[in-house]
């Protein structure tokens, strides 16, 4: 079911000032169980899988297994589970999609060109959240306002509109990376180990390093590319806004 403008921009008003847990527990209570976190394990959807298993046990939790995760993403996964009780739906791309790109391309066909680091991510990541988010009302993600230039505009409520215009709900918006840490640490909350050995975004293993201090968080992820490229098409609102930057119409 289609979100209006009109009932986005209420939403918007009334929750853009609240706490993550008060944005939860509406939505949780209005699309329950057509509503879930897209979850990679990164330490903000580390904290919205607590504040979701808090307010609804059977909060629904999905992530994308691209067949390319780090080790350590998986065992952070499993930590998760053990730790909040939540099942996590695994959603994993088309067998013949990528039969085909690495038979044709080889395995590394994503650093030859944006193109093609773009078909990669589609196939690995794109397709397959699509029919996650299928029958879907709204969506959770950890997207935060500091995180890269991609998201300085980023609104707690928005319409997601390449996923049929259903609500998509970023509760952390305007966190910043210490309050992040405070709430895991202050609830004891596992952590994907990668975090401490200089990754602060995580993707898949073959695109993405360590940052060095004084780097852009998001500098380790596709560091071949400039960073105003450096989305995978998830969040279409934000490759959006790279497009009318680069053309010089300015932020959102």
């Amino acid at each position: 079911m289609a979100v209006t403008m009109e009932q986005a921009g209420k939403w918007r008003a009334r929750f853009e000032e609240e706490s993550p847990e008060a944005v939860l527990r509406w939505a949780l209570s209005e699309f329950h169980p057509h509503i879930a976190l897209a979850s990679s394990f990164s330490m903000e959807d580390i904290v919205l899988t607590a504040m979701m298993a808090d307010i609804l046990p059977d909060a629904r939790i999905f992530a994308l297994d691209t067949g390319r995760l780090p080790e350590e993403t998986y065992e952070a996964a499993e930590a998760v589970c053990r730790k909040l009780g939540v099942r996590i739906e695994w959603c994993f791309p088309e067998r013949t999609a990528v039969e085909e790109l690495e038979r044709s391309k080889g395995l590394y066909s994503f650093r030859e060109s944006l193109d093609n680091r773009h078909e990669c991510c589609r196939i690995r990541k794109v397709e397959p959240l699509s029919r996650a988010l299928s029958g879907l009302r709204a969506w959770v993600t950890g997207q935060r306002r500091e995180q890269a230039v991609t998201r300085r505009t980023l609104p707690v409520v928005e319409i997601d509109e390449g996923h049929g215009k259903i609500l998509k709900l970023n509760p952390l918006a305007d966190w910043t990376e210490q309050e992040v840490g405070e709430y895991v640490r202050k609830r004891g909350l596992p952590v994907n180990r990668l975090h401490d050995m200089g990754y602060p975004s995580i993707g898949c293993a073959p695109c993405t390093r360590p940052v060095a201090p004084g780097e852009d968080p998001r500098a380790g992820r596709w560091w071949w590319e400039r960073p105003e490229q450096k989305e995978c098409g998830i969040h279409a609102r934000n490759a959006g806004a790279n497009r009318r930057r680069n053309k010089g119409e300015g932020e959102e």
